[in-house]
């Protein structure tokens, strides 16, 4: 079967891009001596983990326990949940997965370490550096914390983690002031006895940055498997490095507008990066046309600067703003070589919400 073949809408994943995505961030950590764990949650298929732990990933990462149950198909043995797992029923899920991969679980709360008592797991303590999205305060809060997870049975303190996402695009100013905040707790946590065996980090725009970043031994990178336009926006990767594409043929065609058949179900409703412009992905036979409405079965192309009309039947081929959530929309995916359709994935970590 070729590409040709395939009905649309349509996410396709170039193999040869994909597979060279994977090998770009493993040297990197390598040549750096950093520990690669990435995040899943951009491909959210099993085969993809196996493909980045051949590469030399030490591990993966997920954000629900539901998407650590997918994952184990992988053949992980080391898995980070990183987010905090609340309630009796993820905690015993979790457990069942244990004689199958070691897991790790980042958290901020004495009470979501109180939940994990007596299972054996490992924790990581969630440091907020500046995202304020989840995370202990730097200082005298983290210690506390620190010191009180350390008093529960039957789970094991290993370090920090941390997600400086409030970065959107490299900027010396903030990238120092985050360099002296992770610097500053491995020192405190050093100095008090908590010496940090994992201090886990990064993010897609300061990917390349990471091994400046002092005290830093794992990162987490997700969206660099595939890229997307987001990640040309901020400076980490080019177009041809975008692997997923979505395949999209026009319905409609009048005038200065045209509909494909790829809308709110299909794509991510996320902006560009850094842009108030109202766009949903690029077009790439047409750059200059412009996606900029949807509705649930509807994109809508404008045309007034593109200086050409597609007519019905045509197909086109668009890189969405954001790729996690645009997968998180595919009940299965097309991996394609020179053409022709060698793998076809059920998206298995689609959905996995709890």
């Amino acid at each position: 079967m070729t590409i040709h073949d395939l009905d649309t809408p349509a996410m396709v994943l170039d193999l040869d891009r994909v597979e060279r995505n994977a090998a770009r961030v493993a040297d990197y950590a390598r040549r750096h001596g950093l520990n690669l764990r990435p995040h899943t949650k951009t491909h959210k298929i099993p085969a993809l983990g196996r493909l980045q732990l051949a590469h030399g990933a030490i591990g993966l990462t997920v954000a629900k326990t539901t998407e650590a149950e997918v994952m184990v198909d992988s053949g992980v043995t080391d898995l980070l949940v990183a987010y905090p797992v609340l309630g009796r029923r993820k905690v015993e899920r979790l457990q069942g997965l244990l004689p199958k991969t070691r897991i790790t679980v980042a958290l901020d709360s004495l009470e979501a370490a109180e939940a994990l008592r007596g299972t054996g797991m490992d924790v990581l303590v969630e440091v907020d550096v500046g995202l304020r999205r989840v995370g202990v305060q730097p200082g005298l809060e983290l210690m506390q914390l620190v010191e009180s997870i350390r008093r529960v049975e039957g789970i094991r303190y290993r370090g920090v983690a941390f997600y400086p996402g409030h970065i959107k695009v490299y900027d010396p100013a903030p990238f120092d002031q985050l360099r002296r905040t992770v610097a500053g707790v491995v020192d405190e946590l050093e100095r008090a006895g908590h010496k940090p065996e994992i201090v886990s980090g990064g993010s897609t725009p300061l990917l390349f940055e990471s091994h400046r970043i002092e005290g830093l031994t794992e990162i987490r990178p997700g969206t660099s498997i595939f890229n997307d336009r987001n990640c040309v926006a901020q400076g980490v990767a080019q177009w041809d490095d975008c692997a997923a594409i979505v395949h999209v043929t026009v319905v409609s065609s009048h005038g200065d507008r045209m509909m494909i058949d790829g809308g709110s179900k299909t794509f991510s409703s996320d902006g560009l990066a850094g842009s108030a412009e109202a766009t949903y992905g690029r077009i790439l036979e047409h750059p200059e046309a412009k996606f900029v409405r949807m509705n649930e079965e509807h994109g809508f192309i404008e045309l007034k600067d593109a200086g050409r009309l597609y007519r019905p039947g045509s197909r086109l081929s668009v890189i969405p703003n954001h790729i996690c959530v645009a997968m998180n929309l595919q009940e299965r995916v097309y991996g394609v070589r020179g053409g022709r359709v060698e793998a076809i994935w059920v998206v298995a970590g689609r959905g996995k919400l709890q």
